[in-house]
């Protein structure tokens, strides 16, 4: 964004601190530093004191961009755009929205949360400011429960890292901190929920190779909510240890991210598949697993999209 030239029609206008802005969008004013700094989507002028102070139109064009992560958009995918295209992009977005449900079929009226709760979290990721992105996503579970939290929640915010990681816009560091705050919250979750006397059993890893460990502490976390009793082992299990700890389990749940060698994870998993009971089924979810569904369904075991799928077939075992 170009700087407001010194007597030109706006610089001429109001002039409010972050606060007001903080106040007047919802956003908070880390997310909007960190959309000012990376994302370049307004330059603000500053007092003789250096305070930064933001125009009407600044305000008006950060609560289109604010409105959009709302409904889905990432902030990387719409920072370039003017705000005559923004608004008309808005316009569009509300208009495709589906109809509020009655009070008698009442659906989620949280459909924006996730993609909301996503941006502010990733704007603590990308400080590193690891309490604030713990207190960020606590915050998220005390609002709107635990259910959405790992069905909705943490997938969007991972991948928005994802997608952050991909154009170059975060570090090895920060994707670290993220994965570290989220699993100490899922394996917090785990060892906290509640187990009913003879509980079914879930065993849950990633196979050999396998290192991304949020994804199986999503699955652990979830069962473990639904009353099922979790054998979590962790990270980058050979095919062999699985099948001993499967021993006398119910279901088997993996999670595949990353894959980075894909035919040694298509030969663990056939490999579990074939020394595993029969009657045992084999869950898999995750980014590599939905990339490699044909041949992991080959091999005899169930691909998930996404944990509320999941949660579904596992109320079925």
């Amino acid at each position: 964004m170009r700087k407001l030239a010194e007597g030109s029609p706006d610089s001429l206008g109001p002039r409010h601190p972050i606060s007001v802005v903080a106040e007047r969008t919802g956003l908070s004013r880390d997310v909007l530093r960190v959309w000012e700094r990376r994302y370049h989507v307004v330059e603000p002028t500053r007092t003789p004191g250096g305070q930064r102070v933001y125009s009407d139109e600044q305000i008006h064009r950060f609560q289109l961009l604010a409105e959009a992560t709302r409904h889905g958009r990432s902030i990387g995918s719409i920072s370039d755009m003017s705000t005559a295209a923004l608004a008309k992009l808005l316009a569009e977005d509300e208009a495709a929205r589906p109809a509020p449900a009655s009070a008698s079929g009442s659906t989620s009226t949280t459909s924006n949360v996730p993609a909301a709760v996503a941006e502010s979290a990733l704007a603590r990721t990308l400080a590193l400011d690891a309490p604030a992105l713990d207190r960020e996503l606590r915050r998220a579970i005390a609002l709107h429960g635990l259910p959405l939290f790992l069905e909705e929640i943490v997938p969007t915010l991972m991948n928005r890292i994802g997608d952050e990681w991909m154009a170059q816009r975060l570090s090895i560091p920060h994707e670290h901190l993220a994965s570290a705050v989220v699993l100490t919250i899922l394996l917090q979750t785990l060892r906290t929920a509640s187990e009913a006397p003879g509980a079914p059993k879930l065993l849950v890893a990633t196979p050999a190779a396998e290192q991304h460990l949020v994804g199986a502490a999503l699955i652990a976390a979830s069962a473990a909510l639904d009353g099922w009793s979790v054998l979590f082992l962790g990270a980058n299990v050979p095919a062999v240890d699985l099948a001993i700890a499967a021993r006398g389990v119910r279901a088997v749940g993996l999670s595949i991210v990353h894959a980075h060698d894909p035919s040694m994870t298509l030969r663990e998993v056939r490999r579990l598949r074939l020394i595993s009971p029969p009657l045992i089924p084999i869950i898999v979810g995750g980014a590599a697993a939905m990339r490699l569904r044909s041949e992991l369904e080959q091999t005899g075991v169930v691909v998930c999209p996404d944990i509320a799928r999941a949660r579904m077939l596992l109320a079925d075992f």
